[in-house]
């Protein structure tokens, strides 16, 4: 089915899908911390992920003790732990800064990935664009801006984020080289989730049982993680990386968008300025990149 619809299509929904998701989640915060969203989050798209591919996960894991590749295995629990750090980080700074803002900041790692990758004198300028772009991002002035350290906090956490992206990418083509089609990633969605399960449980509680807030978590794990990853497997196997670099560079404005119509999340003139900085720098950078942005986390 998927093969009919445009590979431009599945890339703008799959974004559409995380932003859209991100904005359940900062929603979520009011009742749930963010670390124990977090846990939702991952457990949540785990088991849907392990439903679908569990047969593939157990030879996965039955090939790795059966072979003794505990090389194998460290790679896809590394992978795991970035998974956690990387959600961990991101839904800390979605409680401190807007949508937008944060999502910006996170697209340095896959920039830094792209850049590392290329030989070319041209992504020094890129990388300078982005560079313009955080230093417009700066908590300066008044507004939503001005929280300080609440908002220098956030910065950090997305900025901690986007490291963790980058590694993501490079352990994420480990990881598929060692374990076939989407067990590894089952896998590491899981070491995930179980990494990120004390702190979840102790700053959440027994309000992670409720009804309400489960299905809530379902909702944020389909829509952040299973179908946008669902999504750019397919538009992967169809277009050049680099094609789909350029077209996921539309995901800033995208989360800025969602924070607005969702969250109320206004942006002043400078920081939509910053946004199309590191946006234009995320599309150049991605003409030439041997790497590709892997699926949003």
């Amino acid at each position: 089915m998927l093969a009919v619809v445009p590979p431009s299509v599945l890339v703008l929904s799959g974004i559409v899908s995380v932003q859209v998701g991100a904005a359940l989640a900062d929603r979520l915060f009011t009742t749930v911390p963010p670390s124990a969203v977090t846990a939702l989050r991952l457990w949540c798209a785990g088991l849907v992920l392990g439903l679908v591919g569990i047969r593939g996960a157990v030879r996965g894991v039955a090939g790795v003790a059966r072979r003794r590749a505990w090389r194998d295995a460290s790679v896809v629990v590394a992978f795991g732990l970035t998974l956690a750090v990387m959600n961990f980080s991101i839904y800390q700074s979605f409680a401190r800064i807007p949508l937008g803002i944060a999502v910006t900041v996170e697209f340095l790692g896959p920039l830094g990935v792209a850049v590392a990758s290329s030989r070319r004198l041209i992504d020094l300028i890129w990388v300078a664009l982005a560079g313009a772009g955080v230093v417009l991002l700066a908590p300066v002035g008044s507004g939503h801006t001005a929280h300080g350290a609440s908002a220098l906090v956030g910065l950090a956490f997305a900025l901690a984020a986007g490291l963790a992206w980058a590694l993501y990418i490079l352990l994420s083509r480990a990881t598929g080289r060692a374990f076939p089609g989407t067990s590894g990633l089952t896998i590491a969605m899981v070491v995930a989730a179980v990494a990120i399960t004390p702190v979840g449980a102790v700053t959440g509680g027994a309000v992670l049982l409720r009804p309400q807030v489960l299905a809530t978590g379902l909702a944020i794990g389909l829509l952040s993680s299973v179908i946008p990853y669902s999504l750019e497997l397919d538009v992967l196997r169809r277009v050049p990386a680099r094609i789909f670099g350029i077209w996921m560079s539309l995901e800033p404005a995208v989360a800025a968008l969602a924070g607005l119509v969702m969250l109320g999340q206004s942006l002043a003139a400078r920081e939509w300025i910053a946004i199309g900085c590191v946006m234009v720098a995320c599309a150049g950078a991605a003409r030439g990149a041997a790497v590709p942005p892997p699926p949003p986390a």
